[in-house]
């Protein structure tokens, strides 16, 4: 089962719909997401429940909830996940490694940078598209059509780490809706995708900003050889 939502950028290079696994993470600059939350919803035939997760307790407190037998599709939506202890979030995973029937989760937050690498490994990444991803798609397109050197020069005045972290995610996001407009060759961009995902991981464990940058714009440069 596959369901196609409106609005809504799903990181998965071989289609443009959103599989209907049990956890989503929808990243958006309003992380409230509440057309879409409702829109997924619909799309599961799901109710919603919204659930706040922040604190240990939390979790305990929705653990004792979902071992209660659902009758019906339910969307367990958890806001601003990013915000929750980290002790919450280790807790919480089980629940993303062992799914159960009728359940499904909806967790929201800013940026997929501030969400731990094992919550987001075990859910389907959504962009919900809004005009500021609009912009910062022509800032990436602008910069894709400048020549290696060019690159190198913009790249170099990028220092901070929080900064170069931003960019290349919206490099990734910006690769991705490329293949899905189909104008472009799908294995080249696929491993323009895959490059860029490596050098936002390297970026993520302390590498060095301007050689993952560099690096990046290198393979970006021979990959449309």
């Amino acid at each position: 089962m596959q369901v196609k939502l409106k609005g809504l950028d799903s990181i998965n290079p071989k289609s443009d719909t959103v599989d209907a696994m049990h956890a989503f993470l929808l990243i958006s600059q309003n992380s409230n997401c509440k057309s879409q939350i409702e829109e997924l919803a619909e799309k599961l035939h799901a109710k919603v429940m919204e659930f706040p997760l922040v604190k240990i307790d939390d979790v305990r407190s929705l653990n004792s909830l979902i071992r209660l037998e659902f009758n019906e599709p339910t969307l367990i939506v958890c806001q601003n996940i990013h915000e929750a202890g980290e002790e919450a979030l280790n807790a919480f995973l089980k629940n993303l490694e062992e799914p159960q029937e009728n359940i499904y989760f909806a967790l929201t937050t800013t940026s997929i940078r501030k969400v731990l690498p094992t919550i987001v490994s075990r859910c389907e990444v959504i962009r919900v598209k809004n005009q500021e991803s609009k912009v910062l798609n022509e800032e990436i397109e602008q910069f894709s059509k400048l020549t290696t050197g060019e690159k190198l020069a913009y790249i170099d005045k990028i220092k901070d780490r929080s900064k170069a972290t931003e960019f290349v995610e919206n490099m990734v996001f910006f690769l991705h809706s490329q293949l899905q407009s189909g104008v472009v060759k799908y294995e080249s961009q696929v491993s323009l995708l895959e490059a860029s995902t490596k050098t936002l991981s390297r970026l993520k464990a302390n590498g060095n900003v301007n050689l993952q940058l560099s690096n990046l714009v290198i393979q970006i440069s021979n990959g449309k050889k």
